[in-house]
């Protein structure tokens, strides 16, 4: 392919680079390095970039290494040799093949390897004498970019990334947010987990059922080759007896997870099949019949299966997360389960009861730092949607503290920590507490989507709208975080972006909506949306459809507010904003900050909101 077209576009260069550099890691858990990486050793099957001979290796293992060596030959290729292969060192590990590996992205971007010369001798002998030329002669590539290739062609190998999978995420990194939109979907492997059919006599077990299924999602979600559809989006399928491959399409992926769950005292029987959904036929299916205390062993066997039947190599944090266990206690996940089901609602009734659901789960569990997490979230979310005063801050205080000490590696208790410190405007402590998140699981979609909310609380506009953007990648089918950025570009005053922002927004809404049309949050913030787009028909429309959906919930009432404030009806806007309050959105920054707010800021009734919310809360 590059003989044909000499370059590929960078969206697509990253994509094929996370690829190689999982195959490559994979490799080198095991001992192996490859010592001949180059485009002749890639080839393209179906999208996806694969590894081949790895024969170098093996011959010297089987040699014994230094024979090969102690006479002078470089092994590999001259182009992408790597700095100490060419030196003819014995003792090479994984960064060797980084080195050669960022020689191919160099040339999947310029068109050329990174170094040119008349004799092989010369190639060699100008990667320690000389820098390549810069990438950023060539179009739409940043110098975020550009040096990142540079460091992981650094000559020492100490220098570059610890392993070419993290060059590879660093590369993504760099992209610009708009370029990572185009990258082509072809090599991208795609599921959705529908929620699984409670054939139990209890109905009760229904909330067991759907979070078995969510946890083989969020296990998947963790696996950064594959794109998983939302559990908002897939869920919108339950009780649905549309055909599985139109429930794929619908869900834009190519294979779809469907299964039911029967639970009979301590017994279990999950049957589970995967489909391809263009041809509708399995790729994999089967029945486990367990005891209760096998549920964590089953969803590993479910989420591994599924791994391999769809060809993708696992990092060994990948690996770890999938089969990390939360509780010992199978009664405690039970009731953490049920929490979660409620919390989704994030209705006030729901909310109380998930609380209820996570202090059970506890009671049987002390040490289940999840169970924690979870109470945290629910209190935060009660205080800032729902007027739940300060009892409602210091449980999350509480909470969110208790998870951390119990597993101080875990990230979605430092995410829920800095959900609770941006709630007290405590804004510098909750970014340490996000960007740890981030950290220890990239995949995790409420850090950035929680880090972003607090950076715009504080009215760091430029960082928030970045973690939107990179938020919405977590989440292909996300539609709030791209919604929120939007507003942000638009605060920045980059209104082309903002503009481009809500166009992605809709289309992501009307996904949604196509999905689940009662979806009250995809109306009202598509109604600010459709607004900055000039729809102004359409949006009023769907405010109406927000309103009449969800009347009473103050986050609706706020974003209405938003919504004609954006379209210039102050008096309207303020009536909203005022009602939500009365309901129970209680959050002063956001009033201050919010980019959809300026047109009423100055007005007399909007002053003395603020003067009300300044109080100490």
């Amino acid at each position: 392919r590059l003989n044909r077209e000499k370059r590929l576009p960078v969206a697509e260069v990253v994509r094929l680079t996370r690829q190689l550099a999982a195959a490559l890691d994979f490799a080198h858990r095991h001992g192996v390095v490859h010592r001949d990486i180059k485009p002749e050793n890639v080839i393209l099957y179906e999208g996806e970039a694969l590894i081949l001979d790895f024969g170098i290796a093996k011959a010297i293992s089987a040699a014994g290494g230094d024979n090969l060596t102690r006479t002078g030959i470089a092994i590999g290729t001259p182009a992408y040799l790597s700095p100490e292969q060419a030196s003819g060192e014995t003792q090479l590990d994984g960064r060797s093949d980084q080195y050669s590996l960022a020689c191919i992205v160099y040339e999947m971007i310029s068109g050329h390897p990174p170094f040119m010369a008349s004799t092989p001798q010369q190639v060699i002998a100008k990667r320690f004498t000389e820098q390549p030329s810069p990438l950023t002669k060539t179009p739409n590539v940043p110098n975020a970019l550009w040096e990142v290739v540079l460091r992981a062609m650094s000559l020492d190998p100490g220098d570059r990334y610890s392993t070419a999978g993290d060059f590879a995420e660093a590369l993504g990194e760099a992209l610009p947010p708009e370029t990572a939109a185009s990258a082509p979907d072809s090599g991208r492997k795609s599921i959705a987990v529908l929620p699984f059919t409670n054939m139990s006599a209890d109905p009760e077990n229904e909330y067991f059922t759907e979070g078995i299924a969510e946890e083989i999602l969020n296990a998947l979600m963790k696996v950064r080759a594959l794109d998983v559809a939302s559990r908002t989006s897939a869920f919108a399928f339950k009780g649905s007896k549309e055909d599985i491959s139109e429930i794929g399409r619908k869900l834009k992926v190519q294979t779809v997870l469907e299964g039911s769950v029967r639970k009979a005292g301590n017994r279990l029987r999950i049957s589970t099949q995967l489909m391809n959904v263009a041809t509708g036929f399995h790729l994999w299916s089967e029945r486990y019949d367990r005891e209760m205390e096998d549920v964590f062993a089953i969803q590993d066997e479910i989420a591994t299966s599924i791994v391999n039947a769809l060809k993708v190599v696992l990092s060994e944090k990948e690996e770890a997360a999938i089969k990390k266990v939360p509780t010992q206690s199978v009664r405690a996940y039970e009731y953490y389960l049920r929490g979660r089901q409620l919390f989704h609602q994030r209705r006030p009734e729901t909310l109380d009861a998930a609380e209820d659901m996570y202090r059970r789960a506890i009671a049987l569990d002390p040490d289940y730092a999840l169970a924690y997490a979870g109470l945290a979230d629910c209190s935060s979310f009660r205080f800032f949607e729902h007027a739940g005063g300060d009892e409602a801050l210091a449980q999350a205080e509480s909470a969110s503290r208790r998870a951390l000490k119990l597993d101080p590696d875990l990230a979605e208790a430092h995410a829920s920590r800095g959900l609770t410190l941006a709630y007290q405007r405590r804004f510098d402590e909750a970014a340490q507490e996000f960007e740890r998140a981030m950290e220890l699981d990239p995949s995790l979609y409420e850090a950035p989507w929680y880090y972003a909310r607090s950076l715009q609380a504080e009215g760091k506009l430029d960082r928030a709208v970045k973690l939107y953007e990179h938020a919405a990648e977590l989440r292909v089918d996300d539609y709030q975080a791209l919604s929120h950025a939007s507003v942000n570009y638009e605060g920045l005053g980059r209104r082309d972006e903002a503009l481009g922002a809500a166009r992605r927004a809709v289309r992501a809404m009307e996904r949604a909506l196509s999905l689940n049309p009662g979806d009250s949050r995809a109306l009202y913030l598509g109604a600010i949306a459709l607004e900055r787009l000039g729809e102004s028909q359409r949006a009023e429309e769907w405010a109406r459809r927000a309103v009449q959906t969800d009347p009473t919930h103050p986050l609706m009432l706020y974003n209405v507010a938003c919504f004609h404030a954006v379209a210039g009806r102050p008096a309207i806007a303020l009536d909203h904003l005022e009602r939500s309050i009365e309901m129970g959105m209680r959050n002063r920054d956001w009033l201050e900050t919010d980019p959809d707010l300026v047109s009423i800021r100055d007005h007399p009734r909007f002053q003395a909101l603020v003067t009300e919310r300044t109080s100490p809360t």
